[in-house]
């Protein structure tokens, strides 16, 4: 072989070696197509998560959407119960002063027919009263102080002008006849009836009127001066506010008093002029819980002005019907009964 074919057979070799020949192909610093893939793989990644933030934000969205229309929506029926519960607070409220209102109507309408039932059997017990019961023939059921020890019964007061159911049925139950009136030759004093009529226009319980200060200082002061004089003025004080009580002593237990025996007597010792006597008659005065023995003389010294004020309470409060003259001749008797009692005289059934 010449060397001209060798060195074309090295320079062969060496070309097939150079082409068969691999390499690692690393990207150059300067390669277009590296930055191009980056770019492509980034933007794919950023799109994603906007897509994910975007429905994220539509889910907050809506949720806080749902919040607030139901919470709205729980405003509204809340209001709606609350105007609701108003209004039932209202009616019920209605309703209850309807009803005390009814419960009163009805207790008043109540007490007004037992009212009339009661005024009604008064007034015809009054008529009767008046008519069967008066000073001059006194109905003596009706005043126990006037019956004798053995038919006096126990009964509180001195048949004092007070409106009681019981009072008013008994006086119509009764149908006592009146007794005839004595006649006697009589003269009306001027001077005393002028002053009973200018009473009697205006009927008055005050002592300061001409008509009952002559009596007070001429009949009720005497006949209720007692020797006890402390006791004297309270007994007048009771009889004067319709306070005072008398019963019967017979067969009763002596009850327990607050004040010495003393000063309250004793069925042996009249407690108002302090001189042994029999007393089948004992007072209280008001409310007091003490009760004083009274002999028969005392006992009807007391029922004389008692008398006198029952008949006189009849006249102001409008339950006589008489002609003014026999009212004056009434007053003028019940006068002369202080009188006599005051002397001494009393009937012996005292």
């Amino acid at each position: 072989m010449s060397l001209f074919s060798q060195a074309n057979f090295e320079e062969d070799s060496q070309k097939q070696a150079a082409v068969g020949h691999w390499r690692t192909l690393m990207p150059s610093k300067g390669s277009k197509e590296e930055p191009e893939t980056g770019c492509q793989d980034a933007g794919g990644v950023d799109e994603t998560q906007s897509t994910e933030q975007l429905n994220v934000s539509r889910l907050r969205s809506s949720s806080v959407e749902i919040r607030e229309k139901g919470s709205e929506f729980l405003k509204e029926e809340l209001h709606k119960a609350q105007k609701e519960l108003k209004l039932k607070d209202k009616e019920c409220e209605r309703l209850s002063k309807v009803r005390e209102q009814l419960e009163q109507e009805l207790e008043e309408l109540t007490a007004s027919l037992f009212e009339i039932d009661m005024l009604q059997a008064e007034v015809t017990a009054l008529k009767t009263l008046v008519i069967t019961s008066t000073p001059s023939s006194p109905n003596r059921e009706l005043h126990p102080q006037l019956q004798s020890p053995s038919k006096a019964v126990f009964r509180k007061g001195h048949g004092r002008n007070k409106s009681t159911s019981s009072a008013m049925v008994s006086a119509a139950s009764q149908n006592v006849t009146p007794e005839p009136v004595s006649h006697e030759c009589k003269e009306v004093d001027s001077i005393l009836f002028a002053e009973f009529q200018a009473w009697k226009e205006s009927p008055t319980l005050d002592k300061s009127c001409s008509f009952l200060d002559r009596i007070y200082r001429e009949d009720v002061g005497p006949c209720l001066d007692f020797t006890k004089q402390e006791l004297s003025e309270l007994v007048r004080v009771a009889v004067e506010q319709n306070t005072l009580t008398i019963e019967p002593v017979a067969s009763q237990t002596l009850p327990v008093v607050k004040v010495s025996a003393e000063e309250c007597g004793g069925p042996k010792k009249c407690a108002l002029s302090g001189l042994p006597r029999t007393c089948k008659h004992r007072i209280m005065l008001g409310d007091s819980g003490n009760y004083y023995y009274i002999s028969p003389s005392c006992r009807a010294r007391i029922t004389a002005v008692c008398n006198f004020f029952t008949y006189i309470r009849y006249i102001q409060q409008g339950l006589v019907r008489q002609d003014v003259e026999l009212m004056y001749w009434e007053v003028m008797r019940l006068r002369r009964e202080m009188s006599l009692a005051k002397l001494g005289f009393y009937p012996s059934e005292m």
